[in-house]
């Protein structure tokens, strides 16, 4: 998606959860648009190309993006436009990744061999990090539980955003309970559900092979006793990448 005209990183900065007033060419910063909940519908990564910038979404979600923008921008004289005509590729020389510089470079562009999904979700999912479609879904999460909070996702320094002050609230009063993590399986998974014993702990989100990612309430699996199994498989927590 490629946004051009005057204002543009102004409009996103008084939108989006990430401080994109000090973008530079060439460079990218990752966030999200909110409900006024605070809840993430839709995360993105924001790359300064010059005379435009490049709004890396979901393909999934480019429609309701769009409609999101155009309600948002009023009388602001930049337009908004959708380009099918481009793709993103992981692997290649473009911008660096702004929520891990061991995840490599990202780039956008006009590509007739783009790389498979395959080894960027087995990464991703190696280091903790959500996935659009596989993970967040649209008004599921607060940023907190994404982890936005620990990759440079949220600028609690920067002014009013949509949903800014239920972030800043759990930000200071350390509400978040539930978070995504990293977890290693063992067995036949049979459920999304992680139990602890009859207590429903957690889900299971994406998963390439016997890692994947889920959202789990912290304090149930610090209180759980007994080993946390998704059906017939067990479920163990990994550390942070």
């Amino acid at each position: 998606m490629q946004l051009a005209g005057d204002g543009v990183l102004a409009f996103l900065q008084g939108l989006l959860t990430c401080d994109v007033n000090e973008l530079r060419e060439g460079q990218a910063r990752y966030g999200a648009l909110l409900s006024p909940q605070g809840k993430i519908l839709h995360d993105m990564f924001i790359l300064h190309a010059g005379d435009k910038i490049y709004l890396d979404v979901a393909r999934s979600q480019i429609e309701a993006i769009t409609q999101k923008l155009k309600l948002y921008r009023l009388r602001a004289k930049f337009e908004i436009v959708v380009r099918d005509d481009l793709h993103v590729t992981v692997g290649v020389d473009g911008y660096l990744d702004p929520r891990s510089l061991s995840m490599g470079q990202r780039a956008i562009g006009h590509f007739s061999d783009l790389a498979t999904a395959g080894p960027y979700h087995t990464m991703r999912i190696a280091h903790g990090l959500a996935d659009s479609d596989g993970d967040l879904g649209v008004g599921n999460y607060f940023p907190h539980e994404a982890n936005f909070d620990v990759i440079g996702g949220v600028d609690f320094k920067k002014g009013c955003y949509v949903g800014q002050e239920v972030v800043s609230r759990m930000q200071h009063r350390g509400t978040a309970r539930s978070r995504m993590v990293r977890v290693m399986i063992e067995g036949e998974v049979t459920s999304s559900e992680i139990k602890a014993g009859e207590s429903v702990v957690g889900t299971l989100l994406s998963r390439v092979d016997n890692e994947a990612i889920a959202i789990v309430r912290l304090d149930h699996v610090a209180e759980a006793t007994v080993a946390l199994m998704a059906g017939e498989a067990l479920v163990k927590i990994l550390p942070r990448a």
